[in-house]
């Protein structure tokens, strides 16, 4: 579901700091400068798509700065990839810049500083930004570096097909189911990588290998996000995936177990107990009775939990819960 602000029912002359305030928080702590503040009209839309989000924003022409106090100030952690669907913009970052209008992408670090103008010819803009996180993107740092403020045509190949897929989610998004929000910010991200890859030519990952490192990464960022679930289960993982059993067996294998040799079912347990282990030193929740805290975190049979727990930490759950609350005045 669509979550909108607009200026409307701001009072004029506040609507260019609630705009400053709004980006600020939904994209990435920024200053800005306008021609005309008290004639300045804004608003905007965050659509959570799982893996990414995607603003929409329609605004009075300005000027903007990310500098490094702001990036100290708070940084999303994020690469951003803004698309003009009306109107034109300017933006410079890490010695590119790029000029653009309707149809064109470009793409921005937001631990970097940058500066852009918007309506370069004295009107409104009208842009789609699709934030990625970082962790969420499988190219190389150095690879990324390259396309930083470099203008994308999205009127012929993977630009075209993203750009054309982000105003369909954009104009369609507030009908979608929500559990099917999520995979479509996974296409999103992958058609993003996609367009980035063909934009860095030879210099680029194989696509191969950069879509099993997405898929790792998502189905990482799922496990954690359902770790509370008893249901998440291996096969769920697949299925969410839309990959066989076999191939997410094969996956952990090859790439994701690394020095542990954990299959997938022992990294939903050894991640959960974390959880657990963590929960039960945490003093605020130590009125809540041990199975409680189990099943807060995917065991739903209270004496299978404490069997897997004494088994990782060679302790029951209510002995480590005791030591833990014995040794907190120590800590202080």
């Amino acid at each position: 579901m669509w979550h909108g602000v607009t200026a409307v029912d701001v009072p004029a002359p506040d609507r260019f700091d609630w705009f400053v305030e709004t980006i600020s928080t939904a994209l990435m702590p920024s200053a800005f400068s306008a021609p005309d503040p008290a004639a300045f009209h804004a608003e905007g839309a965050l659509l959570d798509l799982g893996p990414a989000r995607l603003a929409r924003f329609a605004f009075s022409p300005l000027h903007s700065r990310r500098t490094p106090a702001l990036i100290r100030r708070g940084d999303p952690e994020q690469y951003q990839l803004g698309l003009v669907t009306r109107g034109s913009a300017w933006y410079a970052q890490g010695g590119g810049e790029a000029e653009l209008r309707a149809g064109d992408m470009v793409l921005w670090d937001t631990s970097r500083p940058y500066e852009s103008r918007s309506g370069l010819d004295g009107a409104g803009v009208e842009a789609l930004v699709l934030q990625i996180p970082k962790a969420r993107m499988p190219l190389a740092g150095r690879q990324v570096e390259r396309l930083l403020a470099r203008r994308v045509e999205g009127g012929d190949g993977m630009g075209a097909v993203l750009a054309q897929f982000l105003v369909a989610v954009a104009g369609n998004g507030s009908g979608v189911r929500p559990q099917d929000l999520g995979r479509l910010g996974g296409v999103a991200v992958e058609l993003a990588t996609t367009c980035l890859i063909q934009q860095l030519g030879a210099e680029a990952e194989p696509p191969a290998a950069a879509r099993v490192h997405l898929l790792l990464r998502s189905i990482d960022a799922f496990i954690e996000q359902n770790l509370a679930d008893p249901d998440l289960t291996p096969r769920a993982i697949a299925e969410h995936h839309h990959i066989s059993l076999r191939r997410l067996y094969t996956l952990f294998q090859e790439h994701a177990s690394g020095s542990r040799g954990e299959g997938v079912a022992a990294s939903i347990r050894r991640r959960r107990l974390e959880r657990c282990r963590a929960d039960l030193a945490r003093p605020q929740l130590r009125r809540h009775p041990v199975h409680v805290i189990g099943a807060r975190w995917g065991f739903g049979n209270a004496a299978a939990f404490s069997r897997a727990f004494r088994a990782a930490y060679g302790t029951s759950p209510q002995a480590y819960r005791a030591a833990a609350a014995q040794a907190e005045p120590s800590r202080a």
